[in-house]
């Protein structure tokens, strides 16, 4: 009697799932999957976002570093630096001292071009927005030509000209800001200095390499010429890459992000903030002129 009970329990305790209780189980699995994915979605979003806007902060305190070095000069969409047979200098070269990268900087000397000695496809990191989904994330390239990639544009409003101004009878020309950090009409806080931008546009085959000479400022208007004007497009966040599906493909004419909600973009003041997709018009252009002296909308 005892050694059947036995046998009875080991064989009830012995005994595997059912299908209905396999399914059961596998049901709660994948409910909790799919609860986890969107918090690990939404925790990767928060941490690229994050870093983002410390890139920019990088930037814009390397901004007032230069300024500051330089009574109160801006740096240029575009120089032409005759010290060190550097020549043609972008933005983006220009800060390199002040981002504790003086060794990249000094590669190009006696190269006559900031691109020369391998400059051109050596990756800046403060340059680089992790939600960008465009740029060769092994060697942090541009796709299509292989020079290093910037996720970010400075606003041509901001640090362009309001004409180029020729030096050379070979047609070389700056392109000096018209402002410098202490007249800016709209002030430091209202005018935006750089915005997010794709590193690379497979539907136009365009990059944005970040010491290509001419090729990583936003929002110039070329005042009618055929070149343009481009303007002062409105965020593109999280825009189709190569297919449209109803969505507008991401155009370099445009900022946009890969985050899941706002644009980031640096302010003259040194300071970063997200910007929805949905913002008016006229309080986006009141944004990006730093002298229009037009208020932002509430929806800023």
């Amino acid at each position: 009697m005892f050694s059947s009970l036995l046998l009875g329990r080991s064989l009830r305790r012995d005994r595997g799932f059912t299908l209905i209780e396999l399914l059961v189980v596998i049901a709660i699995i994948a409910i909790l999957i799919g609860l986890l994915v969107p918090a690990v979605q939404k925790v990767r979003d928060a941490a690229a976002r994050i870093s983002c806007n410390n890139n920019l902060k990088q930037h814009g305190l390397a901004i007032h570093n230069y300024a500051q070095e330089h009574n109160s000069k801006l740096p240029a969409i575009e120089d032409y630096n005759t010290g060190n047979n550097i020549g043609w200098q972008p933005y983006w070269y220009i800060l390199l001292p002040y981002m504790e990268q003086s060794a990249v900087y000094a590669k190009a000397y006696n190269q006559g071009g900031a691109w020369g000695n391998n400059v051109a496809i050596t990756p800046i990191k403060p340059y680089l927005c992790p939600a960008d989904p465009t740029y060769n994330t092994a060697s942090y390239t541009c796709p299509g030509n292989g020079w290093a990639a910037t996720s970010y544009a400075p606003n041509h409003m901001m640090f362009g000209p309001t004409q180029y101004v020729y030096t050379s009878l070979y047609g070389t020309y700056i392109c000096p800001p018209t402002f410098n950090i202490g007249n800016i009409p709209d002030g430091t806080s209202n005018t935006v200095g750089e915005v997010e931008r794709f590193a690379y546009y497979q539907v136009y085959g365009w990059n944005n390499a970040w010491v290509y000479p001419e090729g990583t400022y936003w929002g110039w208007n070329s005042h009618g010429s055929v070149w343009g004007p481009w303007g002062q497009y409105l965020p593109q966040v999280k825009p189709y890459l190569n297919t449209n599906n109803g969505w507008p493909w991401a155009h370099p004419y445009y900022p946009q992000a890969g985050h899941s909600s706002t644009l980031q973009v640096l302010l003259m003041d040194g300071s970063s903030r997200g910007v929805s997709s949905a913002v008016s018009q006229a309080t986006w252009n009141a944004a990006t002129n730093p002298s229009d002296g037009a208020p932002l909308g509430a929806d800023w």
